[in-house]
């Protein structure tokens, strides 16, 4: 007697988040899915679940930004390591696509030389690392030191953070 097993019984299951909670979802790119938080620990998080070459290049970039700016303020949002500065906003993210990691610099275009890939917001400006690229870490640091005297970028929902926190004292 010959038996079939169906298609469903013969695929290999998917990872789901329920399946295993300390594995994060890989969302379109590769980037990880992190809940969002403030603090070192949901960045060390989303680092940890980078995939492949780019966990390297995101320790690299971590503590060259760490080392560049020793009070930075560290989030994550949308998916995404933040980096600011206390009362001055956000200067740096970067998120994992494909073949690439993007780094934002919100104010990429005050940045002297700018960093070489433009966006559709005349402030903001691109730097992206492909695998096995060398990273230029003097000039990193400068972009990171120059971006972090600037104003960076304030969400609104950090500013109404900020009044409320403000209002509580």
């Amino acid at each position: 007697m010959a038996t079939t097993t169906s298609r469903k019984s013969a695929s290999k299951p998917r990872k789901t988040p329920a399946a295993d909670a300390s594995e994060p979802v890989l969302l379109s790119g590769g980037n990880p899915q992190i809940p969002k938080g403030e603090g070192d620990a949901p960045v060390q998080a989303y680092i940890a679940a980078m995939p492949g070459w780019k966990r390297e290049v995101g320790r690299q970039l971590d503590a060259l930004v760490t080392r560049t700016v020793p009070d930075v303020l560290k989030a994550v949002k949308w998916n995404s390591p933040f980096y600011g500065v206390e009362g001055k906003g956000w200067f740096l993210s970067f998120h994992c696509f494909n073949r690439y990691i993007k780094l934002t610099f919100f104010r990429g275009a005050s940045l002297r030389p700018l960093p070489p890939v433009d966006s559709k917001d005349e402030n903001t400006r691109y730097f992206h690392i492909h695998e096995g690229e060398a990273i230029d870490e003097k000039q990193l640091e400068d972009w990171i030191r120059q971006a972090a005297a600037l104003p960076g970028w304030i969400l609104a929902a950090d500013a109404k953070a900020a009044g409320r926190k403000k209002g509580a004292k």
